[in-house]
């Protein structure tokens, strides 16, 4: 799913206009990112955890060229997926139906 295929189910799922969801969503992303941007941690009880994480410096390797090369360290945002939405992605499929449906006389 990307970003207009969720104002699109937002928006049918609430009613609103997709002009109004497309508001809400960018300014609902725009301050996770200036949350984490600014060192601070964004929680979504039962969704997940944003956050910013140090990375070390490290050596690294240039595929093409072999040649060793040092990668500065830096801040990563990281996700951290919340109990609910790991139970969701975890909970069990309903096996899907083998052969045609019989049709009702």
């Amino acid at each position: 799913m990307n970003k207009t295929e969720m104002i699109e189910a937002v928006a049918s799922e609430t009613g609103l206009a997709k002009t109004e969801v497309a508001k809400v969503l960018n300014a609902y992303t725009d301050t996770i990112v200036k949350t984490v941007a600014e060192g601070g941690e964004y929680t979504v009880i039962g969704f997940g955890k944003f956050y910013a994480s140090q990375r070390q410096a490290r050596t690294g390797r240039n595929p093409s060229t072999g040649v060793e090369i040092k990668i500065p360290a830096a801040m990563v945002p990281k996700f951290t997926a919340g109990k609910a939405f790991k139970d969701a992605v975890n909970a069990p499929k309903k096996p899907a139906r083998k052969g045609r449906a019989k049709a009702k006389k």
